[in-house]
């Protein structure tokens, strides 16, 4: 059974101190292990990045920066099998699932190797023989904090478009995927026009490395996709050395489903859009908000195609909806299942799977129907299968529902009125709207959030601001 590593740093493995379980969701049973890091190793880590940045030629060669992000990508994509596969052990999602995230990831690399030889600055005569010189500069030294829903596609999201714009990064994994993300690195550790000390990595089983890469003095941008609540402490942490952020936080993603609606369409991308990998996304549908007429039929289709969902392993090729990422989860997700009982009507109920499965963090589909946009269930992120209806009398009440919550992610909307969807879409305040679909997410396309849902864009040319400063080079041409 693999051990991993406590850190890589400067291309070595380190050993740390104490060493800890990662878990398949699935069944239980222990997958792997991992080293726990600690401060020490944050600090050896942040050290290395600054001096492979500030001495090294990682952030004055495009060439070379765009060589090694085509030679991880291709490193990966050989690695892509046995990746996909921990990363069913190891996350619970299904092996479609898995494979499509390890896919997208290669994808997100080879996008940014291709921007990295072209990040253009711009030039300007201002007056006569006074010229302006617009650089854009690496940021310097990046710390990446990954989520466990998507480890490997999130973790290429935001390292990608850092070193194609030159930064050097400290990457500190989520706890439940450190063994997935140990393959990672050995695929970044066997990318020869990679420099050493470019990519580094620390572990940890609390929340020790996290907060000291945050407040870290030499860590010039902390690029971090999770929860409001967490990205609130980064802020608060972050402050005193006014750090660059990015974030990408909570979503509550509004599905608005208008009267004319076709609802075959609707009912399948919304079965896909807010059950991908159990609900443990960020975008996935997490309200659909129904026009009244409609809405007996729309409920009919969902409960069928929700009561109609296999939950399962993800190496079974019959499941269709995998587990969710641990117990506490779980225990979480049937908590929030009771509160909706409680607060609205259950229209299916989710219930743990039991027998031989029963070892597993399962929790099938749950649909249930409330009005009170106040209840929590409305307003909080759920990050599960569990999904809420509401209803809508006319455009107004469907956007002011839409926009009722403090996020502002990603919505969708489902009409076949082009000049509706195209009102919707400006007057949905989020950061993504799926027009007919739900979940469409490719690296040439910013996403990003409105509200409490983050700061800064990822994917995408603007994907690389967060990574770059901007500099101005003033002269005037008669001068020597």
């Amino acid at each position: 059974m693999k051990t991993v590593s406590a850190a890589y740093i400067g291309g070595n493995w380190i050993d740390g101190g104490s060493q800890a379980d990662s878990i398949d969701p699935s069944n239980g049973d222990v997958f792997g292990h991992f080293q726990a890091g600690n401060r020490d190793l944050v600090d050896q880590a942040v050290a290395c990045a600054r001096e492979t940045f500030e001495q090294g030629h990682w952030a004055d060669s495009p060439r070379l920066r765009a060589d090694a992000l085509f030679e991880l990508a291709a490193a990966l994509e050989r690695d892509a099998g046995q990746l996909s596969e921990m990363l069913v052990a190891e996350n619970g999602k299904l092996l479609a699932e898995a494979r499509g995230e390890v896919a997208g990831a290669i994808s997100e690399i080879r996008y940014y190797a291709g921007l990295a030889r072209t990040v253009m600055g711009r030039t300007f005569q201002s007056a006569p023989d006074v010229m302006s010189l617009l650089h854009r500069e690496p940021a310097g030294v990046v710390a990446i904090i990954v989520p466990w829903n998507a480890p490997i596609t999130l973790l290429a999201r935001s390292l990608a478009p850092a070193l194609a714009a030159g930064c050097t990064a400290v990457i500190k994994p989520a706890l439940q995927t450190s063994v997935t993300h140990g393959r990672f690195m050995e695929c970044v550790n066997a990318c020869a026009s990679l420099p050493k000390g470019v990519v580094n990595s620390v572990n940890e089983v609390d929340d020790e490395v996290g907060r000291a890469l945050v407040a870290h003095p030499d860590v010039d941008v902390v690029s971090f996709t999770g929860s409001t609540q967490t990205g609130r402490k980064i802020m608060a942490s972050a402050a005193p050395t006014l750090k660059r952020l990015s974030l990408e936080l909570g979503g509550k993603a509004p599905a608005v489903i208008f009267e004319d609606a076709d609802l075959d369409l609707a009912c399948a991308e919304l079965t896909r859009g807010s059950l991908v990998m159990a609900g443990q996304m960020c975008v996935a549908a997490a309200r659909f908000l129904v026009h009244e007429k409609i809405a007996p039929r729309f409920i009919e289709m969902m409960k069928h195609a929700y009561l109609s969902v296999r939950t399962g392993p993800g190496n079974d090729p019959q499941s269709q909806m995998g587990s969710l990422i641990d117990k506490a989860n779980q225990q979480r997700v049937l908590a929030l299942i009771e509160q909706a009982g409680d607060e609205g009507e259950l229209i299916v109920r989710g219930k743990a799977l039991e027998g031989s499965l029963g070892q597993g963090s399962f929790v099938t589909p749950t649909l249930f129907r409330i009005e009170d946009t106040s209840s929590s269930l409305v307003q909080d992120e759920l990050f599960g299968p569990i999904v809420s209806l509401e209803t809508f009398g006319n455009e107004s009440e469907a956007i002011a529902k839409a926009n009722a919550t403090s996020f502002g992610l990603a919505a969708s909307v489902f009409t076949r009125d082009l000049n509706l969807s195209m009102r919707a879409s400006r007057r949905i305040r989020s950061g993504t709207v799926w027009l007919n679909s739900h979940t469409r997410l490719f690296a040439e396309a910013e996403t990003g959030g409105y509200r409490q849902s983050g700061l800064g864009r990822l994917h995408g040319v603007e994907g690389l601001n967060d990574f770059l400063e901007t500099k101005h080079v003033y002269f005037e041409a008669g001068l020597r």
